[in-house]
């Protein structure tokens, strides 16, 4: 059983930990986390859970720990794209959506045997772009739209409706989009 002191440490170091994560603009490892609190990954990890399960809208991306405006918090507008490429134009997909403002959430495939598979990928340059095509290329891992033959969805946030409706003509006009 925990003794009052370190109850008080751990919610001080929760307190710090939301507080570092809304001040970053950019995403945070566990592993920086814990160098910053003076504890193991381990404590991250489950200190991440319990702020979850206190309703903190903390996202777990392949770059680290955000938290994550929910979009009433937001003056932003989402679209899900169903579209198809081949793995050579994953860049330039994404680079699409970026490059015309929109930001790509997360990407989603619907598999006939396992269902609904959905990760948060959290896109929101190119730079971002180019970091998660490296980390494909690095690890010679498959993107999950393999599992689909090229089909997947990716939800996608902007400021403007107009800004989704660029980026929806555009993936049309490279043949990306499906109807």
């Amino acid at each position: 059983m925990q003794n009052h002191s370190e109850k008080i440490e751990g919610e001080q170091r929760r307190e710090q930990i939301l507080k570092l994560l809304g001040e970053s603009a950019e995403p945070l490892s566990g592993t920086e986390l814990a160098g910053k609190m003076h504890v193991s990954r381990q404590v991250i990890v489950q200190d991440i859970a319990l702020l979850r399960a206190g309703n903190k809208n903390i996202l777990s991306t392949n770059k680290g720990y955000i938290i994550f405006a929910a979009p009433d918090e937001k003056k932003s507008i989402r679209r899900t794209f169903k579209v198809r490429h081949t793995q050579e134009e994953i860049r330039d997909e994404l680079n699409t959506i970026v490059d015309l403002g929109g930001r790509v959430l997360d990407v989603v495939v619907e598999h006939e045997i396992y269902g609904q598979i959905n990760v948060d990928l959290i896109l929101n340059s190119r730079a971002d772009v180019n970091a998660f095509v490296a980390k494909l290329e690095q690890t010679q891992n498959r993107p999950l739209n393999e599992l689909t033959h090229g089909v997947h969805f990716h939800t996608v946030e902007a400021d403007r409706e107009d800004i989704l409706d660029a980026i929806e003509a555009e993936l049309s006009v490279k043949g990306y989009l499906m109807k």
